[in-house]
């Protein structure tokens, strides 16, 4: 065979080669090395021969006499032993980085979440705490808007915002979707009534958000007769509770005071929206491997829900 130089970039084909080649010799043989690499004699063959094309010399000497290394296989097992041992230190030291995350997660969060039965962004946060003990995560509660400036900005490293609109610097990773409702108080007259229709809905005061919302989300408001205003879902339910009007809550938040009949949804089969939430983050942002690890988890929590 005509000698030749190890020239190119180390592939992962090599590495099988290799792999293949360091169980040949401990083994002592092809036919030994079947039951360990769980492959057939003649993909053991073709797998060292193409390692001998490859480096450029026999490697081995195997017949009737039986198998034996070449000086130069010699050589090229004891590399191969140091390449395969500093991979896998390699590994272990790379895995060691996520089992000793330390830094800060900065995540701002959209109000009344934490009663979203799908809990996506605490399980998440629960696993980041576990697998990085001395990380330190502060939760900031914001309207949309503000979350969105800070991401961009870099005042803050992720976001749980409704996702009516995509801004181009920012990356996006849908979480899940959001039902509301409209509701009235029990104190309210139409806590009794429920044949209400939606031309009588207009009749009464009703409170409206005085945050973005999609048009979709929009058309529903326009049958109501809309006398308040509310900054976030917390102020929209205190007038509800008022017993003076009606409003729309997501279903998650306000199931505590449906189950305390204290509240009860208006005409549920027509007046309902959903809104989308995502995790947003900054478009090219510095590495972070806090909140790579974050988004990871995240997204596999997500995938498995799905």
């Amino acid at each position: 065979m005509k000698g030749s130089d190890f020239k190119g970039q180390l592939s992962d084909v090599d590495l099988r080669m290799l792999r293949i080649f360091r169980a040949v010799v401990e083994s002592g043989g092809f036919s030994a090395a079947e039951v360990e690499l769980n492959i057939s004699r003649a993909a053991i063959s073709i797998a060292m021969a193409d390692l001998e094309v490859r480096m450029g010399f026999k490697l081995c000497q195997r017949g009737r006499s039986g198998f034996s290394l070449t000086d130069e296989g010699r050589q090229v097992y004891e590399f191969t032993l140091q390449l395969l041992t500093s991979l896998e230190e390699f590994k272990t030291q790379v895995n060691s980085l996520h089992a000793h995350l330390k830094g800060e997660l900065n995540i701002g969060i959209t109000d009344n979440l934490v009663t979203m039965p799908r809990m996506h962004i605490t399980h998440a946060l629960s696993h980041l705490k576990k697998i990085g003990p001395d990380v330190n995560i502060n939760i900031r509660m914001s309207p949309p808007n503000e979350i969105e400036l800070a991401v961009l900005d870099g005042r803050l490293h992720v976001g749980m915002v409704p996702h009516h609109r995509a801004l181009a610097g920012l990356n996006y990773l849908p979480l899940y979707d959001e039902t509301s409702y409209l509701y009235c108080s029990n104190e309210h007259p139409l806590f009794q009534n429920a044949n209400v229709s939606i031309e009588q809905l207009a009749n009464w005061d009703a409170v409206v958000p005085a945050y973005a919302q999609s048009a979709e989300i929009k058309r529903h408001y326009q049958v109501l007769n809309g006398t308040a205003t509310a900054t976030d879902r917390e102020g929209v339910a205190f007038l509800i509770m008022t017993g003076a009007y009606i409003g729309f809550l997501p279903e998650h938040f306000a199931a505590r005071w449906v189950s305390e009949k204290r509240m009860r949804a208006l005409a549920p089969e027509d007046l309902h929206y959903i809104t989308p939430f995502a995790a947003i983050s900054r478009k090219g942002a510095r590495p972070n491997l806090v909140l790579e690890t974050y988004l990871d988890t995240l997204g596999r929590i997500q995938s498995e829900a799905i």
